[in-house]
């Protein structure tokens, strides 16, 4: 077993405004619930801000927490190489406008327990609480809807909380082709479709922040991974990382 038995990875990009206090929050809520073999790993991608600065200073400042920097904006890069470098057990992928921790609760008694390899916080499934804007809510839906279509999943969604174990994952992760955005939906995929032992559970949440990229901007971007993804599953095409992933 690892010494560590939790890293949570947190890809930044321009969060200079809510970063310390996010993870401020989180290191006194491990504490009140006796978390203490873990680390928070912040994976800054192509911020224009000071976030790199502040992320830095955290390191600095907490033996939890470390960082890394990504050259350019691509949240499924940060995160993939997060991923890739977790020392902990279990690895919990965060958002910092959530930063919820009674998802980290639930999903490490399933992992302890054993009961599964990958848990997802679903925001749309039953018992769900959504309560962003209505433009993001549609777009989660209409997303999802589409992932369903084309890709044959079978459950309610993919991108934002998840934690699993690290050794059924990281094998995974290596199969996976596309980034940004679409990067969490396929990890998420290609488990489901390779038998590991997914469980959707609901989640809570509601907008700290607007979106650090603007939702229509991210439009083009994620149909074209989409495209590169369908070729891969149903075609055997294109299976190789692309340099913009």
């Amino acid at each position: 077993m690892s010494a560590l038995e939790l890293t949570v990875i947190i890809p930044v990009y321009n969060e200079e405004a809510i970063l310390a206090e996010s993870v401020g929050g989180l290191l006194r809520g491990f504490a009140a619930f006796g978390l203490d073999a873990y680390e928070i790993v912040l994976a800054e991608n192509g911020s224009r801000d000071r976030t790199r600065e502040i992320a830095a200073e955290l390191s600095r400042m907490h033996p939890q927490v470390r960082t890394f920097s990504c050259a350019a904006p691509n949240y499924g890069a940060a995160l993939r190489e997060g991923i890739e470098g977790a020392r902990g057990e279990f690895v919990l992928c965060e958002e910092i406008d959530l930063c919820d921790l009674e998802f980290h609760r639930r999903a490490l008694a399933l992992l302890r327990a054993g009961e599964v390899d990958l848990v997802v916080g679903s925001k749309a499934m039953r018992g769900a609480h959504d309560r962003r804007p209505l433009a993001r809510r549609a777009a989660t839906r209409l997303y999802n809807g589409l992932l369903r279509v084309a890709l044959g999943f079978t459950g309610t969604d993919t991108h934002g909380l998840k934690a699993f174990r690290r050794a059924a994952l990281v094998p995974v992760v290596a199969r996976c082709i596309v980034g940004h955005d679409v990067f969490a939906s396929e990890l998420v995929i290609r488990a489901e479709r390779e038998g590991l032992r997914v469980r959707e559970i609901p989640v809570e949440l509601a907008e700290k922040r607007p979106p650090s990229v603007h939702l229509l901007r991210r439009v083009p971007r994620v149909l074209h991974q989409l495209l590169r993804l369908m070729a891969a599953i149903h075609l055997g095409v294109g299976t190789q990382r692309s340099g913009d992933e």
